[in-house]
């Protein structure tokens, strides 16, 4: 399959009183058509940041991001009502996300007024498709976003999400705010969607057991960059950095017996305002040494895993 996105040394600062935030920070990612690449991390991370910056809901600093080919990195507002066709995103919080003023109807069908040439009437059948679709209630149109349950909130915004056919869909934890029975629900109705539709996801998350669940790549961020990336199965059997290692540990289990050693990361938290050369692990690093303290490029270390950290080979013994 060919690659449907791509990013070459994607940056996104922000200016703040005490000096520059680097919130994405020289990030290189590609996804497949039709797969999932997982994004995990720990809060503060900027998995968020990435994403949004993808769509462009916020520019980007530097970089080149690519979509089928075609570079959209900067984009005049003729481009950019185009790639809001392709590109759509599924926010975190169903209650901030939606407009409560407007009813599920309303909400669904906005996409469709604004940046279609579709008549009412072909707009009232397509919204009516889409509740079916995401398993929305008919009864329910004519309802307001207080007065649904978050996951039909969610589903909601998944519905507004897809109205215009896209082909990407930036995933923003779309499941942490729910409960976790509804969490199921809404991963297997994304899972079901991208099986139907052909869709490609980048599904951000800091929970590993949800990752594992829909993901086909994995990539692991911290403080802006990319530190690991590789296929699922090797990520979980194999995790190489010391930062994936400690995530993975915290996974909780019912296995008593399969209870995995908790590795508990000490030390001070670098800082994302002008940050200094070198891992920005190094501080919690068990195994940090003098060279950590130089710049480290993410580099593959077995076919298909990539990992940035000096001392990988040392540490695994690879």
């Amino acid at each position: 399959m060919s690659n449907l996105l791509e990013i070459e040394h994607l940056k996104k600062y922000f200016k703040s009183a005490r000096g520059t935030v680097h919130a994405v920070d020289d990030v290189n990612l590609t996804i497949e058509e039709g797969k999932t690449v997982g994004l995990v991390g720990e809060s503060g991370c900027g998995k968020s940041t990435l994403g949004r910056t993808i769509v462009h809901l916020q520019e980007s600093t530097d970089g080149v991001i690519r979509f089928a080919g075609k570079d959209v990195t900067h984009l005049d507002k003729k481009q950019m009502l185009e790639f809001r066709k392709n590109a759509q995103i599924i926010f975190q919080d169903p209650y901030s996300s939606l407009d409560p003023r407007q009813t599920v109807q309303d909400i669904i069908q906005e996409p469709l007024r604004l940046l279609t040439d579709m008549g009412k009437a072909e707009i009232e059948k397509k919204s009516e498709e889409l509740m079916d679709l995401v398993g929305i209630e008919k009864r329910l149109r004519m309802s307001y976003p207080h007065e649904l349950d978050g996951g039909r909130r969610q589903r909601v915004g998944i519905a507004r999400a897809l109205a215009l056919n896209p082909k990407f869909i930036v995933c923003d934890e779309p499941v942490s705010s729910l409960d976790v029975s509804i969490q199921a629900q809404i991963l297997n109705l994304l899972m079901d969607l991208q099986d139907q539709l052909g869709l490609t996801y980048l599904f951000i998350t800091h929970d590993m057991s949800v990752v594992r669940h829909i993901s086909d790549y994995i990539c692991v961020m911290y403080l802006g960059q990319m530190i690991e990336k590789t296929d699922k199965k090797s990520l979980f059997d194999k995790p190489l950095h010391p930062y994936t290692k400690a995530l993975l540990s915290a996974i909780p289990t019912v296995d008593i017996d399969a209870q995995p050693e908790r590795i508990q990361l000490k030390g001070e938290i670098n800082s994302p305002i002008d940050p200094k050369p070198g891992c920005r692990f190094a501080k919690r690093c068990p195994y940090a040494q003098h060279c950590c303290h130089e710049p480290v490029p993410l580099t593959e270390v077995e076919p298909g895993h990539f990992v940035a950290c000096h001392r990988v080979k040392e540490i695994n013994q690879l």
